[in-house]
């Protein structure tokens, strides 16, 4: 299936799509899957950024840090009158650490690079996103916003903090020219997910035994699950969070 990028009002030019944790693994796959399909892709990290490109500009930012938030809100604003697609990806691991040996330091820093940064991008953004004929905001989530032990306390929380973001999002704009919807992947073979890789990759191995199709994902499915909810063929979903995991929460 082709799936063209944007939505009706980029038919006749370039659609502008930010992605934050642009650096590596699911966001940098997105990144590329946008460019392959003709956007100007705003890519933003505190990580350095690979991607080259001539439709790409690229914003070294903490965004779990207002200041640095309102500052890139500037430089994007100059350069462009609205945004097309927010992706809203940047995210960290917890080391599935329980609550007794997750100290405030992990917990703070979870949840600021999970929800707060997410909180600030979009706040920032939804008038620049409201510009524009029909817009995009699709946040990452995880299977383990929908369940429990797919992460640690601090992880779990914000991932279950990410969908109700969502969902509470699409509602607040309902009837509005902006759909909101969320992905939540499983098991996603990326760079924060390397050390269950490590120590002759048992924890990776089981993970694949333990999902019904046998097999991690790679962050370009994820990608152009995206590439998918930024087209027009999902301009009746709202609100909606699509798991894409293997099947695993089928098992309960």
């Amino acid at each position: 299936m082709t799936i063209k990028v944007g939505v009706q009002h980029c038919v006749n030019k370039t659609p502008t799509v930010i992605i934050t944790g642009a650096s590596s693994g699911i966001g940098k796959a997105q990144a590329v899957a946008f460019l392959n399909h003709g956007a100007f892709v705003i890519v933003i990290d505190k990580a350095p950024i690979s991607i080259e490109h001539q439709n790409i500009l690229k914003i070294t930012a903490d965004i779990s840090q207002k200041a640095e938030v309102d500052k890139l809100f500037e430089i994007v604003a100059e350069k462009f009158s609205q945004i097309d697609v927010l992706c809203n990806t940047a995210g960290i691991l917890d080391e599935f650490k329980n609550i007794e040996n997750t100290d405030i330091e992990l917990w703070d820093k979870v949840i600021n690079t999970n929800v707060r940064s997410m909180f600030l991008i979009t706040k920032a953004f939804i008038p620049l996103l409201l510009k524009a004929p029909s817009s995009r905001i699709i946040n990452m989530a995880s299977i383990a916003g929908l369940t429990t032990a797919g992460g640690g306390i601090a992880y779990t929380v914000s991932k279950h903090a990410v969908i109700g973001f969502t969902k509470q999002l699409a509602y607040e704009y309902q009837g509005k020219n902006i759909r909101i919807n969320g992905i939540a992947p499983g098991a996603i073979r990326t760079k924060m997910t390397e050390p269950d890789f490590a120590q002759e990759a048992e924890l990776a191995r089981w993970v694949q035994n333990e999902t019904p199709i046998k097999r991690w994902a790679e962050p370009a499915e994820v990608a152009n699950l995206t590439l998918f909810l930024a087209s027009d063929q999902a301009d009746y979903m709202h609100g909606t969070i699509l798991t894409m995991d293997g099947g695993w929460t089928i098992k309960g």
